[in-house]
């Protein structure tokens, strides 16, 4: 057996879009990388987790980070360059989404049990998806 299988998990992930990669007691790390999902003219809905913050750290490429102000509803979107090796905190209950670059990889720590059940989403409507085009051209200029 080697220190690998004893000692040390190593993980990867390089294929588009979100995935796990280390899952221990109550937390999770996981990988975002690009996907058309995520291109901003694509983006037709935000996300919330109501039990728990989440962590992004941009690892490579760009990202923007998207959060809606609102309860119920979103009431405004601001729009977020990340530097790579900060860590943004998304607070729990914050609406929230992202557009990457196509070589961009984002790691992301969050709760283990963070799921759909607790992860609500809410529909843009078309104005708030025109200001997402909007605020992404200005930032990946």
């Amino acid at each position: 057996m080697n220190i690998e299988q004893k000692l040390l998990d190593i993980k990867t992930y390089s294929e588009e879009g979100y995935r796990p990669v280390i899952d221990y007691d109550s937390w999770r790390v996981a990988v975002l990388n690009y996907c058309d999902e995520l291109l901003p003219e694509n983006i037709t809905k935000f996300q919330r987790h109501d039990e728990t913050d989440e962590v992004f750290v941009l690892l490579k490429g760009s990202c923007i980070l998207f959060i809606g102000e609102g309860d119920e509803e979103i009431e405004e979107i601001h729009a977020q360059s990340m530097e790579p090796l900060k860590l943004y905190n998304v607070k729990k209950s914050v609406w929230h989404s992202h557009s990457l670059s196509q070589e961009a990889m984002v790691l992301i720590v969050e709760n283990r049990d963070t799921t759909d059940a607790n992860s609500p989403e809410i529909k843009l409507n078309r104005k708030q998806r025109n200001q997402l085009i909007r605020l992404a051209d200005e930032l990946f200029k």
